[in-house]
């Protein structure tokens, strides 16, 4: 899993333990996506009342700044005087993180949660925040729907010298990984009126099947062999493989890319941390720190890719440096 953690979180933000916020918090997590059903409305805004600690009914809005990711509880790459902040969903808790909250409004946009027209939010939008602030909304007509996918697993073909040269022999089958996923169900009349993804993580991470392949050769295989050549999977992989090579990088700097891709997001573009916030294929925290790649980190897996591997560069100096770390350490 990814870690980037910060050196210090805030010790005044109580928080449930990670097994509660993977069952329980994923429930909010992702309402963030939630942006694209939404509408800016500048009257919101600018009518509500600081004042006001009951709940306040408000309109729609869109977020301006899409974020978060990382399933650790943060990267050590931020900048800044990260918080946090809790959010309450139909009594579901998510935790947003973010850097100079000012007021109820500015955790909701850090948190990229969209609020429907009969929405209730507690205290107001322009109340001042802190760590201790606990940002309550409520929804009438919505339902939580938890669903498990299956993420492919890859081939990864390892020389040996044990073997004799061109025989092939399955070292360790491969199994599908889990990816679960929570949506929040809006219904009207029965019917399903909406369902917007609130969280998906990886939940069980696939397991490469491992073929050896003979090199006939009594010389031992060298580190760099030992990692493999990864046989691309998908859209996704494919260009990652075609750009890696065209651009210098090697197989090997695939077969890293792809481990650590698979165990953080399962290749899923969204995926986004229930308990940290942590978003999109590398799991970056905040996600918006990917715009350094492209304005269109949220939804381009080239940009994310592209960070994914400056950063591995700019950290661990390779990507397979970034590959040894997260076997060490079970992040990166």
């Amino acid at each position: 899993m990814a870690n980037h953690k910060r050196h210090a979180q805030p010790a005044t933000l109580s928080l449930p333990s990670k097994s509660q916020l993977v069952k329980i918090a994923a429930t909010v997590a992702a309402v963030g996506l939630l942006a694209t059903g939404g509408f800016v409305s500048h009257n919101l805004y600018a009518t509500a009342d600081a004042s006001k600690e009951k709940p306040q009914s408000v309109s729609a809005y869109s977020v301006s700044d899409a974020n978060e990711a990382s399933r650790g509880n943060a990267r050590e790459a931020l900048k800044g005087n990260t918080s946090y902040v809790t959010v309450k969903i139909n009594g579901k808790t998510r935790v947003v993180p973010g850097t100079d909250f000012t007021d109820v409004k500015s955790v909701l946009d850090a948190g990229d949660i969209t609020l429907d027209p009969e929405d209730t939010v507690s205290p107001a939008l322009t109340t001042k925040v802190n760590e201790k602030t606990v940002i309550t909304i409520n929804r009438a007509g919505a339902s939580v729907a938890v669903t498990d996918t299956a993420i492919p697993f890859n081939t990864v073909k390892k020389e040996t010298s044990s073997l004799p040269k061109g025989q092939e022999k399955v070292e360790t089958e491969g199994q599908e990984g889990v990816m679960e996923t929570t949506n929040l169900v809006t219904k009207s009349g029965g019917k399903v009126v909406s369902s917007n993804m609130i969280s998906s993580f990886v939940k069980k991470a696939p397991t490469d099947k491992v073929i050896l392949v003979g090199t006939g050769s009594t010389t031992p295989s060298t580190a760099a062999a030992t990692i493999g050549t990864t046989v691309p999977a998908g859209e996704m992989q494919q260009w990652a493989h075609d750009y890696l090579l065209s651009n210098g990088y090697t197989e090997e700097d695939f077969t890293a890319t792809v481990y650590i891709i698979s165990h953080e997001s399962g290749w899923n573009v969204s995926a986004t941390n229930p308990s940290s916030g942590a978003y999109g294929l590398p799991q970056a925290l905040p996600g918006s720190k990917m715009v350094s790649a492209g304005a269109d980190w949220a939804t381009n897996y080239q940009t994310q890719l592209k960070w994914f591997w400056g950063y591995c560069a700019q950290r661990y100096g390779s990507i397979q440096g970034a590959y040894a770390y997260w076997l060490a350490h079970k992040s990166y």
